[in-house]
Parts: structure tokens; sequence; C-alpha cells
């Protein structure tokens, strides 16, 4: 089976998260989507990141009804910071039977350079990179398998929900209905 890798902090998810994952379902070769929840991002700062356990659950509510869509703890049991060379790694091992993946936006695709042994993700993975705005995928890396997707955008993000919810406004119809329940009912991401 050939598995999609989408690798973030989804802090919180929200439906464009949910969207470009169906998208590349959808309209590549992969078999399934896996969202791996990264505990740290070693190029982004850990504060205001909730706990890695909430944020995997908000997923595992969002795509209870989905057979192709997974969400994977796998970076919870590996040394922090997270670096994806080492998650790939580990998956190649663990999961022989699956051919693995990586999606990205462009703005990651952009940064590739800045990321631990770059090189062998490019050598070893294919890339499905969906356009961000402001970010055009100008190289091409010769000899990677880089694929370019004209996935549809919604222009929320993690961090204007999070604003939104400080600010003690509704954030419905921008992320999952049960997700938005249990953001209420605990009171995360109000302080």
């Amino acid at each position: 089976m050939k598995v999609g890798l989408y690798f973030g902090s989804f802090n919180p998810i929200h439906h464009g998260h949910l969207i470009i994952a169906q998208h590349m379902v959808q309209n590549t070769d992969l078999d399934q989507v896996w969202f791996v929840v990264s505990p740290q991002n070693p190029l982004k700062p850990s504060a205001g990141l909730l706990n890695e356990f909430h944020r995997l659950f908000f997923i595992q509510l969002s795509i209870e009804q989905s057979h192709q869509l997974k969400v994977t703890d796998i970076e919870f049991r590996l040394p922090r910071p997270s670096f994806t060379v080492d998650t790939l790694t580990y998956l190649a091992e663990k999961y022989p039977q699956h051919r693995f993946a990586v999606i990205m936006g462009s703005d990651s695709f952009e940064n590739l350079p800045r990321w631990k042994n770059y090189q062998h993700i490019l050598s070893n993975y294919p890339i499905y990179v969906y356009r961000r705005p402001g970010h055009d995928v100008t190289d091409s890396y010769d000899g990677s398998q880089v694929e370019v997707q004209q996935a549809p955008m919604l222009e929320i993000s993690a961090t204007h929900i999070r604003n939104t919810i400080k600010a003690g406004k509704s954030i419905r119809y921008l992320v999952p209905d049960k997700v938005a329940e249990e953001i209420e009912r605990n009171g995360y991401y109000k302080s």
C-alpha cells in the first residue's frame, strides 16, 4: 500500500487540513493518508502547543468515519524534536509492506534545505506538494519525485483558530463539530 504522510502540529486540526488529506487520497496514487502528529516541530516554537495526546484525539474525532485517512502517534515514541527523516526511517523499518510518501505545503517545500538530511528524503521518497498562497514551487530538485497538486485551499490557520478562541469567539465551521465541542468543553486555547 502507498501511504502519504501528512506531518504537522495540528494545533488544532481544521477543515483545511482535512480537505488537503482527502484531496491527496482521491487525486493521487496514494491508498491512504496518515496524519503524523508532531509533538515538537524543530523549526517552530513549542509555546502554545496543546498536549500531543489532545491533538491526536482531535484528529481521531475528525476522521473516525474514514477508511483512507488515519492518524499515528509514532513521533510520540521517537526522540524530540521530531525530524522527518528519522520518522520515515522508523516507519520504513516497522512497515516494510508499505511505500511511504511525504505530503507538504509549498511553504514547507521552500524550507526543505533546512531539514535534517533533506537530500535523503528527496532521493528516497515521493513528495506531494500542495500550493500555498504566496509560495510558488520553483525548484523540482532534479532526480527527485516531486508532484505538485492543486488542492482546494481554505484561508484558515490553526493560529487564527487559537486567536479566535482567545478572543472569546466561535470556531464553528472552522473545525469539525466534535473538535469544537471538545475544545469548548475543556477550555483549550483560552489563555
